[in-house]
C-alpha cells in the first residue's frame, strides 16, 4: 500500500515539471475541449475545491469558493504548485475519518477524498505528458488502487448491473476485479494496472488492451463510469 499524500505530491510534481517551457495553448488530445493551460486550471481548481471541502466538514452540500488562476504562464505553473500545497495541507490537518461532502456518495470522508485525488492527478499528469509527447505509465501500485477505487467508489453498485461477468486482470500487479452478473456471459480484460485505469477513465479504448470474450460488457462498464 502507498501513502496517498506522497502519491499526490509525486504526481503533482511530475505534472508541473511537464509544464515548464511548454506551450500552454497546446491542445490536449485526451481532453479534447481543453488546452494544456485549461487542464492546469482544471486540476488546480479541483485541488483547491477539495481542500476547501476537507476543511469545511459539511456533508449536505459542497463548499464552493471562487479560485481565479493567474493569466500568465509562469504564474499559472506557480499557482498549480500552490494548489497542491493547499490540498496536501488540508489532508494532513484533518483526520481521514472526518466527514466531507463527496459527489460519489459513500464513503463521505476526507480519507476517501485523498484516495480519489491520487487518481485525479495521476490521470491528468498522463494527459499533460500525452499532449507533449509519449506519456509515462501510472505507477503500478497507484494504478492498482485506482482500478479498485474506480469500481468500488466511482461506479459503485452500478457496476453490478452489467448483464454478465466482467473480470479485469492486471498483468503487473496481480490485481483482479470481478463485477457484473456472475450468471451471464463472461469477459476478461487483461492489461497493466496503468492501462486498466486509463481504460476506465476513457484515455484508452478496448482495442488497446487484451479482451477475451464479448467487448459489449467492457463498453457498457465504460459508459456507466464516464468521467473527466
Amino acid at each position: 500500500m502507498f501513502d496517498n499524500l506522497q502519491a499526490i505530491r509525486a504526481e503533482s510534481s511530475r505534472f508541473t515539471a511537464t509544464l515548464v517551457g511548454a506551450d500552454l495553448d497546446r491542445p490536449v488530445p485526451s481532453c479534447p475541449d481543453w488546452s494544456l493551460g485549461e487542464l492546469v486550471e482544471h486540476l488546480g481548481t479541483v485541488q483547491r475545491f477539495w481542500a476547501d471541502n476537507v476543511r469545511s466538514g459539511f456533508l449536505d452540500q459542497p463548499t464552493r469558493v471562487r479560485h481565479s488562476p493567474p493569466d500568465s504562464a509562469d504564474g499559472l505553473v506557480a499557482w498549480m504548485e500552490e494548489s497542491t500545497d493547499v490540498l496536501i495541507a488540508a489532508l494532513e490537518d484533518v483526520p481521514d475519518d472526518a466527514p466531507c461532502w463527496t459527489w460519489w456518495g459513500e464513503p463521505r470522508t476526507c480519507g476517501a477524498v485523498g484516495r480519489h485525488q491520487v487518481q485525479e492527478v495521476a490521470v491528468h499528469r498522463w494527459d499533460a505528458e500525452a499532449a507533449l509527447g509519449t506519456p509515462a505509465p501510472i505507477e503500478p501500485t497507484v494504478a492498482d488502487d485506482g482500478v479498485g477505487e474506480f469500481l468500488e467508489i466511482v461506479i459503485g453498485s452500478a457496476a453490478n448491473t452489467l448483464l454478465g461477468s466482467l473480470t479485469l486482470m492486471s498483468d503487473d500487479t496481480d490485481g483482479e476485479w470481478i463485477v457484473g452478473d456472475q450468471r451471464g456471459p463472461s469477459t476478461v480484460v487483461r492489461a497493466s494496472a496503468s492501462d486498466l485505469v486509463l481504460l476506465l477513465y476513457g484515455r484508452l479504448v478496448p482495442s488497446d488492451v487484451v479482451v477475451e470474450g464479448d467487448t459489449v460488457l467492457i463498453e457498457d462498464l465504460l459508459r456507466t463510469g464516464e468521467t473527466d
